[in-house]
């Protein structure tokens, strides 16, 4: 594993945010307690099992692999499409942290898609 750790709660709880959802509504579902996942949000999870975060993945609408980088898990073809899109809007004068905050809003987007979509 790698030491991507630290943006793996900004990330949930960004994802939980834009959503609208409660820790509850997000917990739940993902088959973990609120507890557990407020302690994800605040990276005081060392290792989240690849299973909590495929739960946390399907809940949010999130990449799951992307979930996983950010846990520090090494995942398949290095570069994800989020790293992608960072690495292109921080070219256009956007901190790290603005272009992630995009990133996230994307992954958001693309979910209500989905549902709507099903």
């Amino acid at each position: 594993m790698t030491t991507d750790n630290a943006s793996l709660g900004p990330t949930l709880r960004e994802l939980r945010e834009f959503s609208g959802k409660t820790l509850k509504a997000v917990a739940e579902p993902s088959g973990i307690s609120t507890a557990y996942l407020q302690k994800l949000e605040r990276g005081e999870v060392k290792s989240p099992s690849p299973k909590v975060l495929y739960g946390l993945a399907e809940t949010l609408g999130a990449d799951y692999l992307e979930l996983m980088r950010r846990a520090g898990y090494v995942v398949p073809g290095g570069t994800t499409h989020g790293n992608t899109l960072a690495h292109a809007l921080s070219s256009e004068g956007l901190t790290a942290e603005e272009a992630e905050a995009l990133t996230t809003y994307l992954q958001l987007l693309r979910h209500k898609q989905r549902q709507r979509n099903a």
